[in-house]
């Protein structure tokens, strides 16, 4: 007896959060259904303008484009029958197979075609992007926040991303950090690392510009916020550095490119400890006290 030949699946991410949406038809199998799996030309299709992905780096896509060459589209794209153009098909999820496709030079492509609505047109592509394509960290915080906002919970926004709930809370978390915060992690000058411990500083506008020119580090930042708390223990439950202190120990790391820690005294003298991770970095640091070498470390 021939078995129906078995459908590719959407992917446990896209299963998991739209279990509902099911195939129509499976390939093949009703030729007069406008819906279900078929092999689609590419100049039937249309990418979807309100895709939340605008880039597409070309190096990824190239690289995508020799795999399909070689081996064909292993995974069927989403589309939609498209809302203005008879005949014409909108994609829902799997814009970069598409585009790569094209790159390959082939003429068709799997899809599946399903009857869906624009608002779960745009949770598809967000839960696609935010799956099997590197986000920029705000991009990924608000998609979560989108799909939060359409009535899902952080549980299963979780199991369709296959990321944890405290990995999803504290990507939104990052939504309320001020808008330089932001805009300092999207342009990449500081890491999701600075952007949480900065969360806990209220004037934390007021420190990014300087923390990311000078390159201080995650544990500097949370040793700033330690600072600012008058009394406050630190992690070894001592008296914490003043605020002038912890800057100009990242002043002096960023210039030397080399760890350093000042220790202040009860009569007013103190040491200053430089960690040097190698020989050079020794050699280096030493021919700097002599003056015979610039200030910073440069391998």
């Amino acid at each position: 007896m021939t078995q129906a030949p078995k459908s590719r699946g959407l992917g446990r991410g896209l299963d998991a959060l739209f279990g509902d949406i099911k195939p129509v038809s499976p390939m093949g199998a009703d030729a007069g259904s406008e819906f279900g799996f078929r092999s689609l030309p590419l100049e039937w299709i249309e990418p979807n303008r309100d895709q939340p992905r605008k880039a597409f780096e070309d190096q990824a896509l190239q690289e995508l484009a020799e795999s399909i060459r070689a081996h064909g589209v292993l995974q069927p794209i989403i589309v939609r029958p498209h809302p203005d153009r008879p005949q014409h098909y909108q994609i829902v999820a799997g814009e970069r197979r598409w585009r790569a496709a094209q790159r390959a030079q082939i003429y068709e492509i799997p899809a599946l075609i399903q009857p869906l609505t624009d608002k779960t047109v745009l949770e598809l592509a967000l839960v696609e992007n935010v799956q099997r394509v590197d986000l920029a960290p705000m991009e990924e915080a608000r998609a979560y926040q989108f799909l939060l906002d359409s009535g899902y919970t952080q549980e299963r926004v979780a199991n369709a991303v296959s990321k944890s709930r405290a990995h999803v809370a504290n990507m939104i978390r990052l939504l309320s950090a001020p808008a330089k915060v932001q805009i300092a992690l999207a342009e990449g000058r500081i890491t999701i690392g600075h952007a949480r411990a900065l969360l806990a500083i209220d004037e934390a506008d007021q420190w990014v510009d300087r923390i990311a020119d000078e390159g201080w580090t995650v544990r500097d930042v949370e040793d700033l916020n330690r600072a600012r708390r008058p009394g406050a223990p630190n992690r070894r439950g001592k008296p914490v550095k003043d605020v002038d202190t912890v800057a100009l120990e990242a002043d002096l790391a960023a210039g030397l490119g080399m760890e350093v820690e000042i220790r202040h005294r009860a009569n007013g003298g103190g040491e200053l400890r430089i960690a040097y991770g190698d020989l050079e970095q020794l050699d280096h640091l030493c021919r700097i006290l002599a003056g015979r070498a610039p200030w910073k470390y440069d391998p």
